[in-house]
């Protein structure tokens, strides 16, 4: 059955009717690809395609993050077809981001963990590093966030001056670091370290207060805090 057309299945299994019939829940990742897609090949269906992407790329965050290039070699796959997924996971991302966006923002940051919560979807599919300076009042409350830098942080591109104007300009009472490792592991280089004392010392002098470096990566995070590098 899977090398006919879909539109040739009984109705009760075609992926799109079942969706409409009985809602998303209960369709396989690759029906729902299946339904992306639209159509499949000449020698597959719009599942069986589908289930070869999945393959191809082992997973829906290699899909995400895969160049344009990388379908060339998916027989079956072409650029309509690559839009449509790629506008897919898009949408996805946005619709994190406006989850944040539109709910209150948090009273307090109590700990590591919410504040991983809050930023991990401004970082959520970058393959670049990024390092933020979250501006906090007297409460702990985010009211404005920069973006200081992106790509490899080093200490030329990372520097007080840039990191704490804003600070200063709006007479911010603490401030927060937060960067994302693409690589997967959340753990501090030497250069991150270096950059964060280098900071916390240029906070203490300027009478601003850095409350944590939070360095986010794949589904985790780690706080310097917490590993003793802001002391």
């Amino acid at each position: 059955m899977e090398h006919k057309s879909i539109k040739r299945w009984p109705e009760d299994e075609r992926p799109r009717e079942r969706l409409l019939k009985w809602g998303a829940d209960g369709l396989s990742t690759a029906e729902l690809i299946a339904i992306i897609l639209k159509t499949g090949s000449k020698d597959k269906s719009a599942i069986g395609l589908a289930r070869e992407v999945l393959l191809h790329f082992n997973g829906l965050r290699e899909i995400e993050n895969a160049a344009v290039a990388e379908f060339a070699d998916i027989k079956g796959i072409g650029g309509a077809k690559v839009a449509q997924i790629k506008a897919a996971f898009q949408l996805g991302r946005r619709l994190l981001q406006s989850d944040k966006d539109s709910g209150p923002a948090p009273q307090v940051f109590r700990n590591s963990r919410e504040v991983y919560e809050y930023f991990r979807p401004k970082f959520y599919g970058l393959k670049k590093e990024r390092f933020l300076c979250a501006l906090l009042d007297a409460k702990n409350r985010v009211f404005r966030e920069t973006v200081v830098s992106e790509g490899t942080l080093t200490s030329s591109l990372v520097h007080p001056r840039e990191v704490f104007r804003d600070a200063i300009k709006e007479a911010a009472a603490s401030v927060l670091f937060v960067h994302n490792h693409p690589s997967g592991d959340p753990n501090p280089s030497r250069d991150d370290i270096h950059i964060t004392k280098r900071l916390v010392e240029t906070g203490k002098v300027i009478g601003i207060n850095v409350i944590d470096h939070i360095v986010i990566s794949d589904g985790t995070y780690l706080s310097l805090l917490e590993k003793g590098y802001l002391g």
